[in-house]
C-alpha cells in the first residue's frame, strides 16, 4: 500500500470509494512482492501495479466489480497452457491478490495509518483475506509496537489477540506476509488467513565522504527508498547545497557520528554504510567502529579505494585489533565489476552490490544462469 498511499489517501479524504488490489502471496517467479498494490478509482483511473503488466487488466475489472458490490475477493493468478496468452503470468509465477473496497466507511483507520507512515512511526495493518464466513473478509486491525494502542478489529478478541503477538514480531523485523489460523484464531488450524503489511521506517543508507561519488550514491540510495544521510567532518563540503536530495547532511567526524547513532539504537540490520572518503584519518576509525565487536549489525559495509588503498587499509585495521572475521564483512573495493568510470556509473555498481547481497544474487548476466529470476526471503 505504501507505493500508492498518497493517491489512495486523496480519494479516501474526498469520500470516494476505491478498489485496492494487494499482492498477499507469491510462488515461483512472481514479478512483485507481497504488499505491492494497485488502485482502481470510481472514475476508472488505475494507479500502481501488482504484476508488472501481466494481470493488471483482470485486476482492474475485478476492482470495478468490488467497488459496486462492496464484497472483497481473494483471487489467484498463475499460468497454464490454455491461459498463457490470456490472463496469466507468462513468467510462470503465481500471485494471490486480495481486492477490497476502501473508503472512510470500509477502512476508517486509514487516516491514522497514513499519519504513522508519514511520521516514520512503525505500524502494521492486518487484514482478513480468507475466512469461512464471507462477512469477515476485509476486516482490519491496526497494530503498533508493544505498549501502544491498536485500532480496528478482525472480528473477535481471540482472533485479535492471536494475530497481535505474531504481527508485532513481524513489525519489529519489517516483514510482510500472510499468516494462517483456525477460524476463531486457533494457533493450529486453517481457514483464517490474515495478511500483515508492516510499515517500518525506511531503511537507512549512511554515506561517508562529501565527494562527487557520494552525491551519486546518495541519489540512487534515495531512488531505492533509503533514508539517506551524508556525513563528513569538513563543513565546506558537507552542505545542503551540495546534497539537496538527501534526508540529512551531518557535519561530524564519521566514527563519532556512528557512535552517537549506536547509542541511540538508530541503526539496524537493514542499514547500509558506504565509506567513500578513502582517507585513512577518516576511514580507519570509522571502519573500526563499524566492523568491530561493538559495532552495529549492518546489512552492508562498503569502502571505496584502489586495490592498493584496500590492502593498506586492511593492514591499518588489523593494527587496530580487527580480526579476519571482522574484516570479512567489508566489501572493498566497493561495488560490482561493471566497468564503471563516472560517479553515476559507480553509484549503480554500488547499488547493484547492495541489491545482490540483500537477495542472494551473484551479479552474473541472467542469460548465463539457470533457475528462477526472482529470489525471495527464506523466512
Amino acid at each position: 500500500m505504501r507505493d500508492v498511499l498518497e493517491k489512495l489517501l486523496d480519494w479516501w479524504r474526498s469520500g470516494e470509494q476505491v478498489a485496492m488490489g494487494t499482492v498477499v502471496g507469491t510462488w515461483k517467479s512472481a514479478p512483485r512482492q507481497p504488499g505491492a498494490s494497485m488502485l482502481v478509482g470510481s472514475d476508472g483511473e488505475a494507479v500502481g501495479s501488482v504484476s508488472g503488466g501481466c494481470v493488471e487488466g483482470a485486476v482492474y475489472e475485478l476492482g470495478q466489480e468490488v467497488i459496486a458490490s462492496g464484497s472483497p475477493v481473494l483471487r489467484r493468478y498463475g499460468v497454464s497452457d490454455d491461459e498463457a496468452m490470456g490472463v496469466g503470468l507468462t513468467c510462470g509465477g503465481i500471485l494471490d491478490i486480495f481486492v477490497e473496497r476502501v473508503s472512510q466507511q470500509d477502512f476508517p483507520e486509514l487516516g491514522e495509518v497514513a499519519q504513522d507512515i508519514d511520521a516514520g512511526r512503525p505500524v502494521a495493518v492486518a487484514t482478513v483475506v480468507a475466512h469461512p464466513d464471507p462477512t469477515s473478509l476485509g476486516r482490519h486491525l491496526v497494530i503498533r509496537p508493544e505498549g501502544q494502542r491498536t485500532s480496528g478489529t478482525l472480528g473477535t478478541h481471540r482472533i485479535d489477540h492471536s494475530v497481535l503477538d505474531d504481527a508485532r514480531g513481524m513489525l519489529a523485523q519489517g516483514r510482510t506476509a500472510t499468516l494462517e489460523y483456525g477460524p476463531q484464531g486457533e494457533r493450529r488450524g486453517e481457514g483464517l488467513r490474515v495478511f500483515v503489511a508492516s510499515y517500518a521506517p525506511r531503511p537507512r543508507m549512511l554515506v561517508f565522504g562529501a565527494i562527487d561519488f557520494a552525491a551519486a550514491v546518495a541519489r540512487i540510495g534515495s531512488f531505492l527508498g533509503y533514508h539517506v544521510t551524508v556525513c563528513d567532518a569538513r563543513p565546506v563540503f558537507a552542505t545542503r547545497s551540495r546534497f539537496p536530495d538527501v534526508d540529512e547532511v551531518v557535519v561530524s567526524w564519521p566514527h563519532r557520528y556512528v557512535e552517537e547513532q549506536v547509542a541511540l539504537d538508530a541503526l539496524d540490520e537493514r542499514t547500509v554504510a558506504c565509506v567513500l572518503t578513502h582517507d585513512p584519518k577518516f576511514d580507519v576509525p570509522l571502519l573500526t567502529t563499524l566492523l568491530g565487536p561493538d559495532g552495529p549489525p549492518l546489512a552492508y559495509v562498503g569502502a571505496m579505494g584502489s586495490r592498493r588503498t584496500h590492502e593498506n587499509r586492511l593492514a591499518r585495521l588489523r593494527e587496530e585489533g580487527l580480526t579476519d572475521e571482522h574484516l570479512a564483512v567489508l566489501r572493498s573495493p566497493i561495488g560490482l565489476d561493471l566497468g564503471a568510470r563516472t560517479p553515476e556509473e559507480t553509484a549503480i555498481s554500488v547499488a547493484a552490490e547492495i541489491i545482490a547481497l540483500r537477495w542472494g544474487g551473484g551479479g552474473a548476466p541472467l542469460r548465463r544462469i539457470d533457475g528462477p529470476i526472482h529470489r525471495h526471503d527464506v523466512d
